[in-house]
């Protein structure tokens, strides 16, 4: 059973914009989300691309309180789980298996958003 502290929808409309933010550097994850912060973006989605982001979702977690991070391209369980271990307060898949979707509703603690693009043109 899923146990939300906040849901997708409250995430999504918490402000303008959820920027995607693929921390190269763990030293710049928590002043850059000061900055989107203090800019009035709330809503942060730090992207699984790095080596770091596991680290930069938890140092932003602890350091910056007004940031809503979530953690992005998550694609397994094993990630679901170590984003929400790191203090993420969301998580957005670009897919959805039937063990991810699983162990979002039934034993997460934080709401799985399918991800998408949109182009315009």
């Amino acid at each position: 059973m899923k146990n939300w502290k906040t849901t997708a929808e409250a995430i999504l409309t918490s402000g303008p914009v959820v920027p995607v933010i693929v921390v190269k550097k763990l030293e710049h994850a928590v002043p850059m989300a000061k900055a989107l912060v203090a800019g009035g973006v709330r809503v942060l989605e730090v992207t699984l691309r790095t080596e770091c982001a596991l680290e930069a979702i938890r140092a932003i977690a602890k350091e910056v309180p007004d940031a809503i991070v979530g953690a992005g391209t998550v694609t397994n369980v094993e990630q679901l789980k170590a984003v929400t271990e790191a203090g993420a307060q969301f998580a957005i898949s670009p897919g959805l298996t039937e063990s991810l979707l699983k162990a979002a509703t039934e034993d997460g603690t934080i709401p799985l958003i399918r991800g998408s693009a949109r182009y315009l043109s």
